[in-house]
């Protein structure tokens, strides 16, 4: 596992890539386009590029990140140990001058994760969690608001409500007050973890380095995320496309 210096350094330098990346976002940077057609930005790559040399000098060096080429699952498959990140979680809300973007970090053995950062730069806000460990923010430890009361605080996508999730809110809302809140990138189940909100409902599709992170958190502090069978989500499948979930205060 990784050493207390260790997990010291990397929330270090994950703080000062943050502040980087306030500094990129408030210049007049420029916007480049994928292969996919999605936006990368210079924070994306810095991000990316200073977190590999990081892995390289720790014991585990085998990464998924949306900015690598991705590696045959051939290979990865052999992987006990592996980095799952996302420089920028939210990119689309970076380059719009949101607040709403996070960097996420995990280090996973097989196929979950076991430790974990999500960062806020622009909300100065630090998630860390470790399996078994509890998770924090911000240094203090946070748990779920798993209270049981007519009031569910539901937590939605800025940019991906669709129709299934409004008729997800509309059956909830039968028997149940609804108070819809929204947040970008992986806030919205870091915001679960710290009971601000209790569902999040995602029936969209999102990346292995969209959730792995926070889905510790969200775990550490006494909730949970689980897909359409039930089950807790899954990492470095040979498809790393996430099926549907829902993240949960409720157990």
């Amino acid at each position: 596992m990784l050493s207390s210096a260790t997990k010291e350094d990397l929330i270090s330098i994950v703080c000062d890539l943050g502040k980087e990346a306030e500094l990129i976002r408030k210049s007049n940077f420029k916007i480049d386009f994928k292969e996919d057609s999605s936006p990368i930005t210079k924070a994306d790559l810095l991000i990316n590029e200073e977190l590999n040399k990081f892995f390289l000098n720790t014991d585990f060096k085998n990464v998924i990140s949306e900015e690598n080429s991705e590696v045959s699952y051939k290979e990865r498959k052999k992987w006990n140990f592996f980095w799952c990140i996302d420089p920028i979680d939210g990119t689309k809300e970076y380059i719009t001058g949101g607040s709403d973007y996070t960097i996420n970090i995990a280090l996973c053995l097989k196929d979950r994760p076991i430790f974990s950062v999500v960062y806020a730069p622009a909300r100065d806000e630090l998630f860390v969690a470790e399996k078994d460990q509890g998770a924090k923010k911000n240094n203090r430890k946070i748990t779920v608001d798993s209270k049981t009361s007519n009031l569910v605080r539901l937590v939605a996508s800025k940019s991906h409500l669709n129709k299934r999730t409004q008729d997800y809110i509309d059956k909830i809302s039968l028997d149940k007050d609804i108070n819809l809140l929204q947040f970008g990138s992986s806030l919205k189940i870091c915001k679960i973890a710290e009971g601000t909100a209790h569902l999040y409902p995602r029936f969209g599709p999102t990346m292995e380095w969209d959730t792995c992170a926070a889905d510790l958190i969200l775990t550490e502090a006494g909730g949970l995320i689980l897909n359409e069978e039930n089950k807790k989500l899954l990492y470095n499948k040979e498809n790393l496309l996430n099926p549907f979930f829902i993240a949960s205060s409720y157990k």
